[in-house]
């Protein structure tokens, strides 16, 4: 049976992810970053995403019941609205308990923010200079292996998937960013392909 591109390529993705791990292992040691903590989920003003990591997303989202999901459609919106107002607002998948709803699914934004001393609006996270060279390699290697697609704010990038007109071309490999030209720059996407 044939594999689905997409699912190749979020096997790819799991690598990339992983070899951060792996890499930033020894660096990682000092965090005190720990469940409950939810600093960057509420403050940290930008998680970007690139499409491919949204689709990794929006499959997580497809298991949680229909209710969660229209309520996640909502948050986003909303989440849109305020953003459109330069207001920060908390990460739609942060839960009550201060838990991420898609932790194994969260997107390397996520995954590479961490912090030597415990986070406050005086006190942002303290991030080692080795781990963010270790990331912004990971992101041009996901910016590479998403090359049809974009990069921008996980609400923004999960809007587009959302409208088949879009989503139905970027599934089938193709690109046409006219699609999105006005809503990618008023709102600060970025062409993975211009990058590279």
């Amino acid at each position: 049976m044939l594999k689905n591109p997409i699912d190749e390529k979020i096997g790819g993705l799991e690598q990339i992810y992983a070899g951060f791990e792996a890499s930033a292992k020894e660096l990682k040691k000092l965090q005190v970053c720990k469940p409950g903590c939810s600093f960057c989920c509420e403050s940290a003003g930008r998680i970007d995403i690139t499409t491919l990591e949204g689709m990794n997303i929006r499959q997580a989202m497809e298991k949680m019941p229909k209710s969660r999901q229209k309520t996640l459609t909502k948050a986003f919106r909303k989440e849109i609205k305020l953003r459109e107002e330069n207001k920060i607002v908390p990460c739609p998948f942060l839960m009550k308990n201060k838990a991420c709803m898609i932790y194994e699914y969260r997107p390397f934004s996520c995954r590479r923010i961490y912090s030597a001393r415990i986070c406050s609006m005086e006190t942002p996270p303290a991030v080692d200079k080795n781990i963010m060279d270790i990331g912004q390699q990971a992101i041009k290697a996901l910016q590479q292996i998403d090359s049809t697609g974009y990069s921008g704010h996980l609400s923004y990038i999960l809007y587009m998937l959302s409208v088949p007109a879009f989503s139905q071309v970027y599934l089938a490999g193709g690109f046409k960013p006219e699609q999105i030209m006005d809503f990618g720059r008023s709102h600060g996407i970025i062409i993975n392909r211009n990058l590279g």
